[in-house]
């Protein structure tokens, strides 16, 4: 069976899935395109699915007859009323993250997927694909014992003026913050943050660094350096901590030289080049549990308790390195 998707937003991301999907996978084919700007849908059309209809609104092109499962790659805000259109379709659902700009809003998506009776929806949080950390969780389950602590950090060579202290949390340790309990199977219980000096490089909408500190229902202790600015490229870094050893994530391969009277290696500076062959991982995943009529991978629970925690942590921003609680909702047995 070949998967007929379509893909609402055309922009960069979805671009890029659009392009894996017609030539790097297999057991699916773009069908359908929709984007606020049609000249851009239209230029996806043209570049890499000629036989694409363009749809005026995600809407329709949910709702058409020819279009199997649905991509939601368009702005953030407009992911909730899209996802749960295609839920209401009762169509496989590949949703990049965030699922909804609001915890309520991913709480939406939850009760309807729910009230559905069956998966449907699969949230975009790429690094679960990885196999830095796919080889990262291996440890952690079988070698080297409970974990106790988590030391990790996310960097960024640099951000843009409008990146606000905020965006450290839903735009930058989102991603963190859902790979953390997959790679423990654990849930969180409070947040703290602190704040060091302020970077040089910073400016004063945006305290950077930062420094997030989480606690699990089990009791392991997760800190996390968030540093926007740091200059020399992007760098993803995460040990953990066991009763029995300590596992760490493996740095991306890289040719290591003796050059100029140094040993050194490249550094990535591009979150793209550090993560890009799991979107294919992922989406191949996404395209297999389609063509079944269901969803794998991350789940819109996923999603809302990323939300969830997202929200603790920015109000910890404010609270002077006091805990923040993280109250969870019972999980639903769908998602169990």
């Amino acid at each position: 069976m070949t998967v007929r998707i379509g893909v609402i937003g055309t922009g960069a991301i979805g671009r890029d899935h659009a392009r894996r999907i017609n030539h790097v996978l297999g057991g699916a084919k773009i069908v359908a395109l929709s984007d606020v700007n049609k000249a851009s849908a239209e230029a996806v059309r043209q570049d890499i699915a000629p036989d694409a209809k363009v749809y005026d609104t995600g809407e329709e092109l949910i709702a058409s007859s020819d279009v199997d499962a649905v991509l939601v790659t368009s702005w953030g805000a407009t992911h909730e009323q899209y996802v749960l259109a295609a839920i209401a379709a009762g169509k496989p659902c590949f949703c990049e993250k965030p699922l909804a700009t609001t915890a309520d809003g991913a709480k939406r998506i939850v009760d309807a997927e729910v009230s559905h009776g069956k998966r449907l929806v699969q949230v975009g949080f790429m690094r679960r694909y990885d196999a830095g950390y796919v080889a990262l969780k291996q440890a952690v389950d079988s070698k080297i014992g409970a974990p106790i602590m988590v030391h990790a950090a996310h960097r960024n060579p640099t951000v843009p003026e409008q990146y606000v202290t905020p965006m450290a949390i839903h735009d930058t340790l989102i991603h963190e913050i859902d790979v953390f309990r997959w790679l423990l199977n654990d849930d969180y219980v409070s947040a703290r943050v602190l704040f060091p000096r302020s970077s040089a490089r910073s400016h004063a909408k945006l305290k950077d660094p930062q420094i997030v500190i989480l606690e699990t229902a089990k009791g392991t202790i997760i800190n996390v350096e968030v540093f926007v600015n740091c200059h020399y490229g992007y760098d993803i870094q995460c040990e953990v901590v066991g009763e029995d050893g300590i596992a760490r994530l493996p740095e991306p391969m890289a040719i290591q030289m003796r050059l100029g009277a140094k040993l050194q290696n490249e550094i990535l500076t591009d979150w793209k080049d550090r993560f890009i062959a799991s979107y294919d991982v992922e989406l191949q995943d996404f395209i297999h549990a389609a063509a079944k009529g269901t969803a794998s991978g991350p789940t819109s629970w996923d999603g809302y308790v990323a939300a969830i925690t997202s929200d603790a942590c920015v109000t910890a921003q404010d609270s002077e390195g006091d805990a923040v609680a993280i109250n969870l909702p019972t999980r639903p047995s769908l998602y169990n």
